[in-house]
């Protein structure tokens, strides 16, 4: 605690409610409210937790209104330049940047992990071929727990450390297990030659018939996709997994309700939204009648990928995709019929240079750049929040981990204020 003092006034008594606060590293101080309702008899009220912290964290960093994120203190941006996505995963999980044997020790763990037991193939012939792929996602991985339950003691370290390689070398093929579902397609078994995005690449999109190459800017562009989306502070999805894991339930049940969390448009459908709102554009001159659109409160349409809840200047996560994006489609448009990529790229020269656009902070995000990335790259857009997914869980684990190693943590109750009808008593059926 720090010696610093806050107050509220009980609006009932006109009493004085003394409140200490916590100071954090960077970023707001809080105020300790555990007691508040034991000794006072009130509660706190904030929809949304959009001022409330739910815990004490050390993995992940947002000062929204200066647009900086750090994964353990390191900034995105020296992660995103010179970091890999395994590393990151690393990072995140343990605290610290890997020597090079910790690094190639934990990338074999992690190749050795990727196969699934037979049985969950079987499991996505359950499944109809129409099925959303995240449906199955989320389904599979709550059923791991049938399989690897000699992995599910959450006190136990070795028990959690064997759960998070297995969890993080295993999504990629159940997403990819159901991506060739959905195509009717035979399942194609991970390669462990190949580094973890290159693998995913491969198990998506090659098949028995014939060979298969995986393009290195492919791989590069998924790579750095991922480094961007592995942790984001305390998002609803990450909230989901330690509000689930609190309970004490096995972490694969854990990971699947963050999944489903994930699942909702407003979280990690945003990427997908772009898209269809792309679409929707049409062709290039459309902008300005849909500019003035999204301009006008009255209008309901909305041009999606650009702004950001938490950050109010710009995402930096947005800077560095840019370049990438432009990479991928200056190798990989050239061999499709790109109106569409064409179609955004005005469009983000238009908003760059709106004044609408920029007093209002509305700068393209990261999701306006990955939905077009991943367009680029052949994912369907039934796909693109499970591939947000697969770059998420080991935000996830991490979290997970933190939360269950937390002396403070205790399972979570949040709380309400009611304001449906005061006491009433029960009319038999012939008298209402």
């Amino acid at each position: 605690m720090s010696d610093k003092s806050f107050s509220l006034i009980n609006h009932k008594s006109g009493e004085q409610l003394g409140l200490e606060t916590s100071d954090a590293v960077l970023g707001p101080s809080v105020v300790d409210i555990t007691k508040l309702y034991s000794e006072q008899g009130v509660f706190t009220y904030d929809p949304g937790f959009g001022a409330t912290a739910c815990c004490s964290s050390t993995i992940t960093y947002i000062d929204g209104e200066q647009g900086v994120l750090m994964y353990r203190g390191y900034p995105i941006e020296q992660l995103a330049e010179k970091s890999s996505y395994t590393e990151v995963c690393y990072l995140l999980m343990y605290g610290e940047l890997p020597s090079k044997q910790e690094l190639e020790t934990f990338d074999q763990s992690i190749r050795n992990h990727t196969m699934l037991n037979e049985s969950f193939l079987r499991f996505f012939n359950g499944f109809d071929h129409d099925a959303h792929p995240m449906a199955m996602v989320s389904g599979i991985v709550a059923c791991m727990s049938a399989f690897y339950h000699d992995t599910t003691d959450i006190q136990e370290s070795a028990h959690r450390d064997v759960f998070a390689h297995r969890i993080i070398a295993k999504i990629p093929t159940i997403a990819a297990a159901a991506y060739k579902h959905s195509l009717k397609q035979p399942f194609v078994y991970p390669q462990n030659q190949l580094g973890y995005c290159s693998n995913l690449l491969h198990m998506f999109f090659s098949v028995p018939t014939e060979s298969y190459e995986v393009d290195p800017i492919a791989a590069e562009a998924l790579d750095l996709l991922f480094i961007l989306h592995a942790d984001h502070e305390q998002n609803c999805s990450t909230s989901t997994v330690r509000l689930a894991g609190s309970s004490g339930t096995n972490p694969y049940s854990a990971i699947s309700a963050g999944i489903s969390a994930l699942w909702g448009p407003a979280h990690g459908g945003a990427n997908e939204a772009v898209i269809n709102m792309l679409e929707e554009v049409g062709d290039p001159k459309n902008i300005s009648k849909y500019v003035a659109k999204a301009k006008d409160r009255e209008d309901p349409f909305r041009l999606m990928g650009f702004g950001h809840r938490v950050y109010k200047n710009h995402d930096p996560r947005a800077t560095i995709i840019r370049e990438m994006c432009h990479r991928v489609l200056e190798k990989l448009g050239q061999e499709k019929d790109t109106p569409l990529f064409e179609l955004a790229l005005e469009l983000e020269q238009i908003a760059l240079k709106d004044s609408y656009f920029i007093e209002k902070n509305l700068y393209p995000n990261v999701d306006f750049y990955s939905g077009i990335i991943y367009q680029a790259l052949g994912v369907p857009k039934s796909m693109f929040t499970v591939m947000f997914a697969i770059a998420r869980t080991v935000g996830w684990v991490a979290q997970w981990r933190e939360m269950v190693r937390d002396p403070e943590s205790r399972i979570g109750r949040p709380r309400q204020r009611y304001i449906g009808p005061g006491q009433r008593d029960y009319l038999p059926i012939a008298d209402r």
